[in-house]
């Protein structure tokens, strides 16, 4: 009887898919970074923040992802974002086909930047590569401290975390160094940043970290 590993099926075609999102982007010069965080991290205001300061110089396009409605779509837009929504339909992530399926909606050579907001969940999503530059994880003081270690496959993977909502830790008893310590144990190379995107404290570090990383970019293809 021959035995076909179900999971590993998908997975190699999930990065065939992701090989060819990754040569569309790379081919329009864009920066494209996967976000994903659980519900009520903050992904979508860290959004509306970051385009406020990113519009006026880069034109940014928006992949939505969620369950359903386009409230976060209606959100980005506002902002002076384009983009376009993906509805899962109940699917816990995006996958690199459902990218393929809407890169004819969108106008990449006129971008610069690509934020890939996932459906919130803090598992499914650490699995499928989307042709994406940069994995990146949010975490929310107002989680608790314990998520590293609690879900450590999308720390393994992501290339920067984000520690979102440090206004609000002098109301809480959240330890941010542990989680810091705890990142670093289980990547060391995944690059830390603090911030508020509510109140603004520490988006200038987060702005220039973006900037910086689309000018590497293509640094690379010149």
């Amino acid at each position: 009887m021959t035995k076909i590993d179900v999971q590993k099926k998908i997975q190699d075609e999930n990065d065939r898919m992701a090989a060819g999102n990754r040569k569309a982007f790379t081919d329009a010069g864009l920066l494209v970074l996967n976000l994903i965080s659980s519900p009520g991290s903050g992904k979508t205001t860290l959004l509306e923040s970051t385009l406020d300061r990113l519009t006026d110089t880069m034109n940014v396009i928006v992949i939505e992802g969620d369950v359903s409605t386009q409230r976060d779509m209606d959100r980005v837009r506002a902002r002076g974002a384009s983009g376009v929504q993906i509805n899962t339909g109940g699917g816990c992530h995006l996958s690199a086909a459902m990218i393929d399926e809407v890169l004819g909606e969108l106008d990449l050579e006129a971008g610069d930047v690509v934020f890939i907001e996932n459906v919130g969940n803090l598992i499914c999503p650490s699995t499928y590569d989307l042709g994406e530059d940069v994995r990146m994880v949010l975490l929310s003081t107002t989680e608790g401290d314990d998520k590293p270690m609690k879900y450590p496959a999308i720390f393994h993977e992501s290339d920067l975390a984000i520690l979102n909502k440090i206004d609000l830790l002098p109301h809480l008893t959240y330890d941010i160094e542990k989680v810091a310590g705890e990142i670093e144990v289980l990547n060391p190379k995944c690059e830390i940043l603090r911030l508020s995107a509510l109140t603004g404290d520490g988006m200038d570090a987060w702005i220039d970290w973006v900037r910086a990383k689309l000018a590497e970019k293509r640094g690379e293809l010149s």
